[in-house]
């Protein structure tokens, strides 16, 4: 994030695709695989009037939603997990707001960003974390088309939305903020070109929060809201849709992955001076209109280079302090989104699927540090990804910015991958959320 995603604990923003009309890609051989009562008795007039006036303020009451900026105490409808969902399940399974009071969460609960609605949903991983029993607990309506989220120590959820950075208790799993951006990005909307936040990071000190603005037609924003006061504190400017959003481990620079640019821009944190550094393996052919252009990163802690996977075929490894860009050979074959690094270092990447006829499908590449990859299969298109804290399970997004998402998330047990054809290994698919996109652990 995971916020969680991956070993810096982030959820990096719901990432997305973007901007894809078919676009140049290198000719030449393909990377081989390697091998996811009513009351009894007469009553008179006036008791019975009494009791029918109860009954339908009772009534009224259970049928009161949540409101935006839910009062102390008001949280999501706990719901009883759900069973696995059936394969290439597509149905909403994210639970109505309401006043009930929450039942504590199980550790390494879920939460993510549904993109298709105006919600956040907790999910319980199921047993062991395994998606086994799994399914929603709660929804909590956080504003128009959450993007990205990101958690914080202190069990804070920073949520970037269409109208502002939304924030989330959640342990009441109540929204007690919503935190308008300073910059202006046209009218509320939905859908993969909507203004407003997609990225977001949190500083290693959980001082400050930065979110990427998109503004449709033009270059983005970097905001910085600091924690404490919950206002947004400086702006600084970015590149074309910002997709992803990432620290460096000291925290003195902040990244924004622009996908319609080509191109990262570092921000001091202390000057707030940027600068830009073009990553574009494919060339820049094609402007707006190419597929072939950086989506997520992740930051490697030991040396604070920046990875950037694209299409399953090239790993820019960038280094933020020279700008430089070295490429390594990838084995998906496949378009690329999500990212994240387990705390062993190993990278995992998520295949949206193919772009052209001769690319492979969805999958999850599973990329160990000294580089050798390997791919678990994915039913559809999925988008962002988070690891578990001890690196043994990868929670995959059905969400995917573009057409072909679900309504849930594929669990991917990583202990398992040498036994790959073993139907207990196989990847569950829980139903849970609207079109996810970023996720979180708790």
């Amino acid at each position: 994030m995971t916020g969680v995603r991956g070993v810096d604990v982030r959820g990096s923003g719901v990432r997305g695709s973007g901007g894809h009309a078919t676009g140049g890609r290198r000719a030449g051989a393909r990377a081989v695989r390697p091998t996811s009562a009513r009351p009894a008795g007469v009553r008179s007039a006036p008791i019975r009037r009494l009791a029918l006036g109860l009954l339908a303020a009772a009534l009224l009451a259970g049928c009161t939603t949540a409101p935006t900026e839910a009062a102390p105490g008001t949280t999501g409808t706990p719901n009883a997990p759900n069973t696995p969902a059936a394969s290439g399940s597509t149905a909403t399974a994210t639970p109505a707001p309401s006043r009930r009071a929450p039942t504590p969460a199980p550790e390494g609960t879920l939460l993510v960003a549904d993109f298709g609605s105006d919600t956040v949903t907790f999910i319980d991983p199921g047993r062991g974390g395994s998606g086994r029993n799994g399914g929603p607990i709660a929804s909590v309506e956080v504003g128009t088309a959450p993007y990205g989220l990101v958690v914080g120590e202190d069990g804070r959820a920073w949520v970037a939305t269409a109208e502002g950075v939304a924030v989330v208790d959640t342990q009441r799993r109540t929204r007690i903020a919503l935190i308008p951006y300073e910059t202006e990005t046209g009218p509320v909307t939905t859908g993969e070109y909507r203004g407003g936040g997609m990225g977001i990071a949190l500083a290693p000190d959980g001082r400050h929060v930065y979110v990427g603005v998109n503004v449709p037609g033009g270059n983005g924003t970097l905001e910085v809201i600091d924690t404490a006061t919950r206002e947004v504190t400086a702006t600084a400017g970015v590149g074309r849709r910002p997709f992803d959003v990432d620290v460096s481990p000291d925290g003195r620079e902040v990244y924004a992955t622009n996908h319609d640019s080509f191109d990262v821009t570092a921000v001091d944190t202390d000057t707030l001076r940027t600068r830009r550094m073009e990553v574009a393996p494919y060339g820049t052919e094609g402007g707006l209109g190419s597929w072939l252009k950086p989506h997520y990163a992740v930051v490697r802690p030991q040396d604070g280079t920046l990875l950037l996977p694209f299409e399953g075929e090239r790993l820019a490894v960038l280094d933020p302090r020279s700008g430089k860009v070295t490429i390594e050979r990838m084995t998906a074959d496949t378009h690329q989104h999500g990212a994240a690094l387990a705390p062993d270092g190993t990278l995992l990447v998520v295949g949206t699927g193919p772009i052209g006829s001769a690319d492979e499908g969805p999958s999850l590449t599973v990329r160990a540090p000294d580089g050798e990859e390997r791919i678990v299969p994915l039913e559809g298109p999925h988008e962002d990804v988070a690891v578990s804290a001890d690196g043994r399970t990868a929670y995959v997004t059905g969400g995917f910015t573009r057409d072909g998402y679900w309504n849930g998330i594929t669990v991917v047990d990583l202990d398992s991958l040498d036994d790959p054809n073993n139907e207990k290994n196989k990847p569950i698919r829980l139903s849970a959320g609207n079109r996810p996109l970023g996720i979180a652990i708790l």
